[in-house]
């Protein structure tokens, strides 16, 4: 499973990005987390455990984040070696 995933809501600067490969890479996923302009969070996952990362991200994610909404839509697979935070 392939998901590209928006995260609205207070995103950047309280850890996301970290926690959210941490997790990925705890669930054997693959893909890359970035920060946008517009102060969301956009991330590509990619594996069997894919769902348990957006529960994940759904219940609020880091403990200092706070989530507001998540746009998904299901994307072709990719060749992604690990999981990586970009800049």
């Amino acid at each position: 499973m392939h998901y590209k995933i928006t995260v609205i809501g207070l995103v950047q600067g309280v850890c996301f990005r970290a926690s959210t490969q941490e997790k990925a890479e705890e669930l054997d996923l693959v893909g890359f987390v970035q920060n946008q302009p517009n102060g969301d969070v956009y991330l590509e996952a990619q594996g069997d455990r894919v769902d348990e990362l957006i529960t994940w991200i759904k219940a609020g994610g880091p403990k200092m984040a706070r989530v507001d909404k998540t746009l998904l839509s299901e994307g072709k697979g990719h060749m992604f070696l690990g999981f990586k935070i970009r800049n």
